[in-house]
């Protein structure tokens, strides 16, 4: 199995000397110190990330990536699996919530089609086809994935890393499409945590508390078919999903690319766990928008020791909550460029 690159290699710390130089500058603004709470952190933060005196969050790049998964074969959604494509084309002409906050943030927004059960319109605007495999396999039964597909889904995380760092992307943030996909992510979260799927299954799209057990059931003979493996690879290839394994792929191949990455829902969450076992150093690269109403949402945020920006019980997925927090990091950016100092305003300091 060939993995990317970026999997394999270090990742760079952010530059402290950055860091150090914005928290200097946050307490000589006209404020008293700390009074801008976390957006002082923000600021400070992507000071040393991006590499800058002046940080902003111009350009945005966001890439949904969409499988499906074999998984659905045991009834744990509400919606048949034909939606995966079906949306493809509603972000290709424009009608999905990203495809809405990406034009309102004027963020470069491209979906990534890694395999779907029904056929995606060819020639979509924005549809990168990185098609491998038509859906992952019944988790519940086999694995996943092969270990040459697993690849090939971290292989195409990278390469949008990759499209993001040539057109000169601030922030990433990857979404994820993909009818069942909060399943394969339970049970990866489970797998990771040694939780019950009991405590970590969801409703996902809208399922009934009956349809919730039984999905919890399908994730325990998941895990009692996966045995005790931890690491992060067999895991992804276990239990995990294309688009799951891609935005894996993708946040260590922006990381390694020095571009920052907001974190969306549950499911990108627990992408970022599996990459952050497999690359503890990505850790510093990553911001979290939002806790999702997804139950399992907080478990995953307290094992990345995470504290999202806004709790607006959204579960939508695709990136979304996410993109509705891009405004408070350019808010903080902003008010750490344009404030003024003590001195240059004439105002008295604390003693």
């Amino acid at each position: 199995m060939t993995l990317p690159a970026s999997w394999t290699a270090p990742i760079a710390e952010p530059d402290h000397q950055r860091m150090l130089q914005a928290r200097t500058r946050q307490g000589v603004l006209t404020k008293p110190p700390g009074s801008l709470g976390r957006l002082e952190e923000l600021a400070i933060t992507l000071s040393g990330q991006l590499g800058t005196d002046q940080p902003a969050i111009d350009r945005v790049h966001i890439a949904v990536f969409a499988g499906d998964h074999g998984v659905c074969a045991e009834g744990i959604s509400a919606f048949p699996q034909t939606v995966t494509a079906q949306m493809i084309a509603n972000f290709a002409h424009g009608g999905a919530a990203i495809s809405v906050l990406a034009r309102q943030l004027g963020a470069t927004l491209e979906v990534v089609n890694l395999g779907t059960v029904a056929e995606v319109d060819p020639g979509l605007a924005g549809v990168v086809d990185d098609v491998i495999m038509p859906g992952t396999r019944n988790l519940a039964i086999e694995p996943a994935m092969a270990h040459e597909q697993l690849a090939a889904a971290l292989a195409a995380g990278d390469r949008a890393a990759a499209r993001a760092a040539a057109a000169g992307a601030q922030l990433f943030i990857g979404g994820d499409m993909g009818i069942g996909n909060t399943t394969s992510a339970a049970a990866l979260a489970c797998a990771l945590l040694d939780r019950s799927p009991t405590e970590l299954a969801g409703p996902g799209t809208g399922l009934s508390a009956a349809g919730v057990s039984h999905k919890a059931a399908v994730i325990e003979r998941a895990l009692v078919r996966h045995g005790t493996g931890r690491d992060p690879v067999d895991l992804l290839a276990s239990l995990g999903g294309l688009e799951i394994a891609a935005l894996a792929g993708a946040f260590v191949g922006a990381a390694s690319r020095g571009i920052p990455v907001l974190v969306d829902g549950f499911i990108v969450s627990v992408a970022a766990l599996v990459a952050t076992r497999q690359h503890p150093a990505l850790r510093p690269w990553l911001h979290f928008g939002h806790q999702s109403a997804e139950p399992g949402h907080r478990s995953v945020l307290a094992a990345l020791d995470a504290h999202p920006l806004l709790q607006l019980d959204m579960r939508l997925g695709e990136g979304s909550g996410a993109a509705t927090a891009v405004p408070l990091l350019r808010a903080a950016c902003a008010l750490h460029n344009q404030m003024a100092s003590f001195a240059q305003a004439g105002i008295d300091g604390s003693a």
